[in-house]
């Protein structure tokens, strides 16, 4: 079985050796695990991979090879505490929804406040304290039009204006290939070339003429090599109601590798705000601040935004309105010095154009970037690249 799982993982990309093979059987035979698909995971992981960029790839290849062995568990056993859990997640009907009463962001702020001194124990469903399962604007696994979440592993509603705990993002795939060609196409319509760089391409009408004027003795001539001269910063938002774009994102992120060679890349989550990072794995402790991309990046940089510009208004107007952070200004005023800054600015967004009219804060961005926001179709990657071109 074991052997099979380590041909699976090369067949899907990755290139573990027979020697860290071999120290997972070492492994597995010292019983330096329990007997746990989970441990098992952490294990092959640690042992197999050597490259933190491949994480995802073995998470996707694990999970093809052992989809279903999981759930082979003894029913006798206690049930696990996540699936009680779930059962108390609160889910109301829309006219129940719409009977909930959001709250202003200064006074959600000062009722959480006031919440935690208050507050001396557990508390479940209800409309008032931290808690799971009810219609409070503060806890986990309930339901109101705009709380802060705490407690809760994932989105459930999207309707959380702060999270109160630390998500973990992974970074999209820039080996994903395009579905079609014409995607990439379009990108290429965005191409300044230039010959730069070391002389490494043979200039052969240079070469005939010089060898004419050495009367016949070749005289070989070379060139730097012919490349586009474009340079782009792609800041990416990651995370949230991101996660149903990964794969158009992904394969954007992939043909923008290929057809930019002067790419830098940096993620933010919901708007941009004073840092960003490169690795989802440390954005916690590798921030970038982005004074700093204002300081290095000239104005001669395209910049594009990708974003479904989807979330709470406050994150985008007010003063520590980000869901994770407490930032001292608004989002606005990070988007508009960066398109101060930067002479040519698109926005791509993965949503459908005909929605963007549904959510306010995307009226916001557009109106930020100047109109400039387009979607991550054929035509709307045409018309953004045509307008960075400029």
């Amino acid at each position: 079985m074991l052997l099979d799982f380590f041909y699976h993982l090369r067949e899907r990309g990755l290139s573990p050796s027979t020697r860290e093979f071999l120290t997972l059987l070492e492994a597995l035979k010292a019983g330096v695990i329990g007997p746990s698909v989970e441990d098992f995971y952490f294990l092959a992981r640690s042992t197999l991979v050597k490259d933190e960029t491949q994480f995802d790839r073995f998470d996707a290849a694990f999970g093809e090879y052992f989809n279903g062995v999981a759930a082979l568990v003894d029913l006798k056993t206690a049930i696990p505490e996540d699936w009680l859990r779930r059962m108390i997640e609160k889910a109301l009907l829309p006219e129940e929804r719409a009977k909930l009463s959001a709250l202003g962001w200064d006074e959600l702020m000062e009722t959480l406040r006031k919440r935690l001194e208050e507050q001396q124990a557990r508390h479940q469903g209800g409309n008032k304290w931290i808690g799971t399962g009810g219609t409070s604007p503060f806890g986990a696994y309930g339901d109101n039009p705009a709380g802060i979440r705490i407690g809760q592993d994932r989105s459930r509603q999207r309707s959380a204006v702060k999270v109160w705990d630390e998500r973990r993002f992974r970074d999209y795939d820039d080996t994903v290939e395009f579905n079609t060609r014409n995607i990439k196409v379009a990108l290429r319509r965005l191409r300044r070339f230039a010959r730069e760089g070391a002389a490494e391409e043979l200039d052969l009408p240079h070469t005939l003429e010089e060898t004419g004027k050495n009367a016949g003795m070749l005289s070989i001539q070379m060139r730097p090599e012919r490349r586009n001269a474009v340079k782009v910063l792609l800041l990416l938002d990651v995370g949230g109601s991101m996660d149903d774009h990964v794969e158009a994102v992904e394969a954007l992120f992939s043909a923008a590798k290929s057809e930019f060679k002067r790419l830098e890349h940096f993620y933010f989550h919901n708007c941009l705000y004073d840092f960003v990072w490169r690795t989802n794995r440390r954005r916690s402790t590798e921030r970038i601040l982005t004074l700093d991309l204002l300081h290095k990046y000239g104005p001669d940089y395209r910049v594009i935004f990708v974003g479904d510009a989807a979330m709470s208004p406050y994150e985008i107007e007010m003063p520590g309105g980000s869901v994770e952070t407490m930032n001292s200004e608004s989002g606005r005023v990070w988007l508009t010095r960066v398109v101060e800054h930067f002479r040519r600015v698109a926005w791509l967004n993965p949503m459908p154009e005909r929605t963007w009219g549904y959510t306010h804060s995307t009226d916001l961005v557009r109106e930020i970037v100047k109109d400039r926001m387009y979607p991550t179709t054929v035509d709307g990657l045409t018309r953004a690249m045509r307008q960075l071109g400029r």
